[in-house]
């Protein structure tokens, strides 16, 4: 027999091998069965059930206000134990009334450190905040100003230095989103405020802060999954998360001599007051619907990364990296 033979005579059962398999596959199909075996609904991996769609229509005005969400954002996270991975640490969170902030400092503290909420306007959260970083046995320093002041930031780090006397960490996560479904809806306003508050708030904190961080010490900024990969409705916010990646990375190469991490977490669909405070009620009801798991995070989901970016004993090796949590590719 020739080689030819050989190899067409092989080449007709690895055909019908693949057409065996095909059949097994056209069954599945045909009887439903393909794709069973799981549970219906949104996924849920966590150490405690979180809630599913829909939400209640909701539309805030802005900036927003977690105490009156329906459902309200669990960040909490009552199953976490803090093993010290931050203690005696002084941090700071912008935008930490709230969402992720409010989880961040949180958990911060139940990790050892002191904690700095900075907050726009919205008291009331900003005190819950407070009560709960002081029931973890840590100090916490309320201010409420605007990021992009440059003169505020620099406020704030000082502070934060009076108060505790040492500042460790900082977290930039303070936002303004604000969707417009075409270009000309954009005014120049709406533009500026975006890149103000994004941009230039992240950088004015970053510079007041740099000076008095110590060798070790870290710096997480909070991204998105729409500077990854862009947003329709939001062009103006997806450039400044993208801007605040770039950012990141070429700050964490510019603070290796001293010693300092840069990197970034960024969050698919969380449910914070940012998104009711954005979008329009009926989109908020199914606000996280298109996610991978099928719902939107809750805080206290995404809380642990940034613990995990910002302490030196698990990511001493890690700077200029953006850490993805979208729920899914």
């Amino acid at each position: 027999m020739s080689d030819e033979t050989t190899f067409r005579e092989n080449a007709a059962r690895v055909a019908e091998e693949y057409r065996s398999i095909q059949s097994r596959i056209d069954r599945a199909d045909a009887t439903g069965a393909s794709g069973k075996g799981g549970k219906e609904g949104a996924m849920q991996a966590g150490a405690r059930p979180y809630p599913e769609l829909p939400y209640s229509k909701t539309h805030q005005d802005k900036p927003g206000s977690e105490s009156d969400l329906d459902p309200r954002p669990l960040y909490d996270a009552p199953f976490y134990k803090g093993s010290g991975k931050l203690e005696g640490m002084a941090t700071i969170v912008t935008g930490g009334d709230s969402g992720i902030g409010r989880s961040v400092a949180v958990l911060f503290a139940r990790e050892g450190a002191d904690v700095t909420v900075v907050h726009l306007a919205e008291d009331e959260d900003a005190e819950e905040t407070r009560r709960a970083v002081e029931a973890e046995g840590r100090r916490c320093l309320v201010l409420s100003g605007d990021v992009s002041d440059e003169a505020f930031c620099r406020f704030a780090v000082s502070r934060t230095l009076e108060t505790f006397g040492r500042l460790d960490v900082l977290v930039n996560n303070a936002a303004f989103q604000e969707h417009a479904m075409a270009l000309e809806d954009i005014t120049q306003e709406h533009f500026d405020r975006t890149l103000r508050t994004n941009l230039r708030g992240y950088f004015n904190m970053t510079k007041a802060a740099v000076p008095h961080l110590p060798y070790g010490g870290s710096i997480v900024n909070s991204g998105s999954v729409t500077g990854i990969r862009g947003s329709k409705s939001l062009l103006d916010y997806s450039m400044t998360k993208g801007g605040i990646h770039s950012f990141t990375r070429a700050l964490a190469g510019q603070l290796i001599p001293r010693g300092i991490r840069a990197n970034v977490v960024a969050p698919g669909p969380v449910w914070t007051p940012l998104n009711p405070a954005d979008s329009p009620a009926d989109i908020v009801e199914t606000f996280g619907g298109g996610s991978k798991m099928g719902r939107p995070a809750q805080p206290e989901e995404l809380a642990p990364a940034y613990v995990f970016l910002a302490s030196p004993q698990t990511a001493s090796y890690i700077t200029g990296e953006i850490l993805p949590v979208i729920g899914g590719y």
